[in-house]
């Protein structure tokens, strides 16, 4: 019953939040990114955090099999290696049998080569602290020191996120910086076969996540437990356990590594394994005991997860209601774009992990990953395919580290990003070519005007810096090519 009801729970969380980086149904289940343990930290969202905590403490690293979708994603590795492991191993029994047959039959089969044992099993290891700790040292190091990139790397919810938004971008045939193509490919493989060849080993050696929460979890209030005297030392338990963590021998486990995913309660066919507070009471019986911490479990895990059936829609682009437009060059900004509800370059910059899921949510194609080396996979800002739309604030409910804060839409059109600045040599109204005045018409908030020019005798726009607002509908608007005649460049600290 207990696994079942983790099993139920990850499936929900993980299908929510890889469709979140897909980019579909942020308003249903965005709630999610926001319960990542990394991001949250980031973003100083000390409920959160705390209620991570005072989970782990209560039920040890349920957050790891449930919540993390970089865990389940290790289980799926796993679940499909056992998987391909058990058919393998009837194939060579069919062909043992059948050899059998043959040679018993007189037949000359000559000799039957060596069966390899195909079904993976798993051994108690010992914690490796000299890689944990000081992974989890370098990565609050960098945090405090303001490397994000190391960050953007090693995070467990950032790396997932990158697997899921380069694969659906290359399914879309889109073109990805190389940076991103690299690192998520090198994260794939490295996740992939770690999982396929040593079960949870990145959670319990590489992972920052699973090292911080191992620290609590060691004192578990609820955790697994061996009965000694119902052990017949079949060793079934820890041959299935995918974090090497239970030692048979010694009939104990290591709760710093034990991610609750119950498996070793399913493979105990003598009801020596259970979950529950304390040691074992060896009055009661097997039956009682499982049946009464798996009601107990379902109740307060039921409580403090929660689980919502939810609908997946598909959620579609806006319509920005444009004509195709020719591709742009990027023009040169004297100083970066950040997001609506960043409040300055260096809050944006410093805390983010470089997710993407704000680049997959973005409907108007405004954000995309950065290829410098100083903000290597974190998104940049720029308005070649589209602009940041006033109305519009998916961006700001999706990202779980607090690098872009929640902002009303009404907000949104009195917070100034940046100023458009006007290259007359490029405008096409300036040059006396065309009437255009394009920027003037679509700037939301009105900050260009079509003014005379004395010297020309044409009409040019005007920018009120104190209007502007930074949205860049003027630039991604402009017809000049291939550079726009208005550029828009970042302001260092948002104001009102």
């Amino acid at each position: 019953m207990l696994r079942k009801i983790r099993i139920a729970l990850a499936v929900l969380f993980f299908a929510g939040i890889t469709l979140l980086f897909i980019g579909i149904g942020q308003q249903w289940w965005g709630w999610m990114a926001k319960l990542q343990f990394l991001p949250s930290c980031l973003a100083l969202n000390f409920t959160v955090i705390i209620g991570i905590l005072l989970l782990t403490i209560l039920f040890g690293r349920i957050y790891c099999s449930v919540i993390c979708p970089m865990g389940v994603f290790q289980d799926i590795i796993i679940w499909v290696r056992r998987q391909a492991g058990l058919i393998l191993h009837k194939v060579n029994e069919r062909r043992i049998k059948n050899y059998a047959e043959a040679k018993k039959a007189g037949k000359d089969v000559g000799q039957l080569s060596t069966i390899k044992r195909e079904v993976k099993h798993f051994k108690y290891n010992k914690e490796h602290k000299w890689v944990r700790y000081p992974i989890l040292i370098l990565t609050i190091a960098a945090i405090l020191s303001g490397l994000q990139v190391f960050v953007a790397i090693i995070a467990p919810y950032s790396a997932y996120g990158r697997i899921v938004h380069t694969a659906v971008g290359l399914g879309k045939g889109e073109s990805l910086a190389p940076a991103l193509l690299i690192t998520a490919a090198v994260s794939f493989v490295a996740i992939v076969l770690c999982a396929w060849l040593w079960g949870r080993a990145y959670c319990n050696t590489i992972c920052p996540v699973g090292s911080v929460l191992g620290l609590f979890s060691r004192f578990s209030l609820f955790h697994i437990k061996i009965d000694a005297s119902k052990c017949k030392a079949c060793g079934r338990c820890g041959r299935g356990c995918k974090s090497s963590c239970i030692d048979m021998d010694a009939h104990t486990v290591d709760y710093s590594r034990c991610v609750d995913c119950f498996d070793c309660i399913k493979r105990c066919t003598e009801g020596a394994i259970s979950f529950g507070i304390g040691k074992p009471d060896k009055a009661e019986t097997a039956k009682t005991e499982e049946t009464d911490n798996s009601r107990r479990q379902f109740i307060m895990t039921t409580a403090l997860i929660g689980g919502a059936a939810v609908t997946a829609k598909a959620q579609g682009h806006l319509d920005g209601g444009l004509a195709d437009v020719t591709p742009k060059s990027k023009p040169t900004r004297s100083e970066r774009l950040v997001p609506f509800g960043s409040g300055s370059v260096e809050n944006f910059y410093s805390r983010c992990t470089g997710c993407q899921l704000c680049v997959s949510n973005c409907p108007n194609h405004v954000l995309r990953p950065s290829t410098d080396l100083e903000h290597l996979l974190q998104p940049k800002m720029g308005y070649e395919n589209g602009y940041c739309r006033p109305e519009c604030t998916i961006c700001s409910t999706v990202c779980p580290s607090g690098a872009i804060k929640p902002i009303e839409k009404e907000q949104k059109l009195s917070t100034h990003i940046g100023r458009a600045t006007v290259n007359y040599d490029l405008c096409i109204s300036a040059l006396g070519q065309d009437s255009c005045g394009n920027c003037s018409r679509h700037c939301p908030v009105g900050a260009i005007l079509m003014v005379d020019d004395p010297e020309s005798g044409h009409k040019i726009p005007a920018v009120a810096e104190e209007v502007c607002i930074g949205c860049g509908a003027c630039e991604f608007l402009c017809p000049s090519r291939p550079i726009s005649a208005i550029t828009v460049n970042g302001l260092s600290v948002h104001h009102e």
